[in-house]
């Protein structure tokens, strides 16, 4: 029987989500938690791979047992068993074939940036300050990126991907107070893209590149070209999106 586990972390004290040879990750710590209650070794598969010091306010995994399970005793196992920085949000029943990874429809990420210097918002934001960015020029130059497929600028060059293709369904910024948000929808992303898509676009925001500029970095498909990647610690995955019968359990 197949299981999703609906989760959230705060990924500063992690190597990323999936499991290292010489690292904490979430996964590992999930696994391992998962094959204690259980007392059976137990794998999961997540929906991603968020980087090193990345967070998830939501994640999914599945993993696979013999027998039916209480989805809400084990739930609640899990979280006094797992570290406080993990919590599972849900865990339900659904088809045998349904996967984490390959089922998802789409997937949302958030970049967070504060204007200003905050000691309480350290590990969740990238602060700026003495700079101001023009929002309007970024998001003039974010719309852009829903007219191209191939975003192998803003990709980490070593990488086994086959294709640099994915399909932008919405890039914009918002700002919050203090706050300044990036919110990104694709149906996949390549490692280090969102990161390196906020660094390009806070380039446009302090006047460094022009949309122009935006435009002929995409179109180079040269990762030296865009701007550095932003970071990891302002980024969160914060929606993956499944067919409704995957989720009927829920």
């Amino acid at each position: 029987m197949r299981y999703f586990i609906e989760l959230s972390y705060n990924g500063k004290n992690y190597h990323g989500w999936q499991i290292q040879p010489n690292a904490t990750s979430v996964q590992e710590v999930i696994q391992e938690a998962l094959s204690t209650l259980l007392r059976k070794e137990t794998t999961i598969m997540g929906a991603g791979r968020t980087d090193a010091g990345v967070h998830a306010t939501q994640m999914f995994a599945h993993f696979d047992v013999d027998a039916l399970l209480d989805g809400v005793e084990l739930q609640h196992r899990m979280n006094a068993f797992l570290p406080e920085d993990i919590v599972i949000s849900t865990i339900f029943l659904t088809n045998d074939e349904a996967h984490a990874r390959f089922d998802a429809v789409s997937r949302s990420y958030e970049y967070r940036i504060w204007e200003g210097r905050n000691p309480f918002l350290t590990d969740t934001t990238w602060q700026i300050y003495r700079q101001e960015l023009a929002i309007e020029k970024m998001n003039d130059s974010a719309l852009v990126l829903l007219n191209y497929s191939n975003f192998k600028c803003f990709s980490k060059s070593k990488t086994d991907v086959k294709t640099y293709n994915c399909k932008i369904s919405n890039a914009v910024w918002q700002r919050e107070g203090n706050a300044l948000v990036f919110h990104i929808s694709a149906d996949r992303f390549l490692r280090n893209m969102v990161r390196a898509i906020v660094g390009t676009l806070v380039e446009v925001g302090l006047g460094k590149k022009t949309k122009e500029d935006f435009i002929r970095i995409i179109e180079s498909r040269d990762r030296t070209k865009a701007g550095v990647s932003v970071p990891a610690q302002g980024l969160f995955l914060t929606k993956v999106v499944y067919p409704e019968e995957i989720l009927k359990n829920r």
